[in-house]
């Protein structure tokens, strides 16, 4: 595995860094460049990413190699049905000799943290993480205390239909900016798998780009990104068509809204490119969308598909 070198002082704009970071991240994902890519730009809009797919095909992996590309602080969580919020959260701890409690940090104080299978917790223990991911903040012990910067969340979720999972809430799903899904590789890819080394081994071989203040930049660079009005009256007419449409349960909030409007942003700038397009808008939209839409009439067909094509291009 080539060792990339770290770069924290790259200037935000051509995008050149991020598109190498995804080369890096390419030869351990093999075969899922528009997937990581996907991941890339959730992280750069300052969102948390879902990976819902079947056991065993990188969804760890996946989660743990951004953090060290991205040179963040790691930490797996576990999650099982017996996990309690004390586990994610910290506990207070009495000290005999100074008679007093210390609070001892839980693993969500870190900057990326991969909540591993999180479907398996309880609702309750799923929802000690809310507050975390939408204030950056947690509250135990009556002190709110604050998370460290940057700080995402990238949840693994195991398929609804396997024994022993709690379904996340909309509440919850909602915290989420993208969610994606990597599939089973292709032939040559599931090849190229098979005659390769270690992952894990090549994983420990995987080492920065960027660093966590370079990356703060490109967030903070993703608002300049420009947005032309005809684009906003195209993102309102996607907003519209699923509210209006009696095939989806409850149309995309305006929340829902600037999130898409972010992620093109992000998707935009990994191009190097400094105005979005409607496809750019068309490229996220699956992944911010798929998770806040229940569709209602099972015909087969791809909703999100019929989304596009039903709403004009301005």
């Amino acid at each position: 595995m080539h060792e990339g070198a770290l770069n924290s002082s790259v200037a935000p704009g051509d995008g050149a860094i991020l598109r190498q970071v995804l080369e890096d991240a390419g030869r351990l994902i093999v075969g899922k460049q528009d997937t990581l890519r996907l991941a890339l730009t959730c992280l750069l809009a300052g969102g948390h990413l879902l990976i819902e797919d079947v056991p065993g095909v990188g969804k760890t992996t996946l989660a743990h190699l951004l953090a060290r590309l991205l040179g963040l602080e790691f930490q797996r969580i576990q999650f099982t049905a017996d996990m309690l919020p004390a586990d994610i959260l910290g506990v207070s701890i009495y000290d005999r000799e100074e008679g007093c409690f210390h609070f001892h940090p839980g693993p969500v104080f870190a900057q990326l943290v991969l909540a591993d299978e999180i479907n398996r917790a309880t609702p309750k223990t799923q929802s000690a993480l809310l507050e975390a991911m939408e204030e950056r903040q947690v509250t135990a012990d009556g002190e709110t205390r604050e998370l460290p910067e940057p700080f995402f969340v990238i949840a693994t979720q195991n398929p609804r239909t396997q024994i022993g999972t709690f379904g996340l809430p909309e509440s919850q799903l909602d915290r989420f900016l993208m969610r994606i899904s990597l599939g089973y590789p292709d032939a040559d890819a599931e090849r190229s798998l098979l005659a390769g080394g270690d992952r894990r081994v090549m994983l420990k071989e995987v080492s920065a780009r960027i660093d966590p203040p370079a990356l703060q930049a490109w967030q903070a660079h993703v608002e300049s990104v420009y947005v032309a009005p005809a684009l906003l009256d195209y993102v309102q007419a996607l907003l519209a068509a699923t509210r209006a449409s009696p095939r989806w349960e409850l149309g995309l909030s305006p929340r829902a809204g600037l999130a898409l409007l972010r992620a093109a942003r992000a998707w935009t700038m990994i191009d190097g490119r400094a105005q979005v397009v409607p496809e750019d808008v068309q490229a996220v939209l699956p992944s911010v969308a798929g998770h806040r839409l229940t569709w209602l009439d099972g015909d087969g067909t791809d909703p999100i598909e019929q989304l596009i094509q039903s709403v004009a291009i301005p």
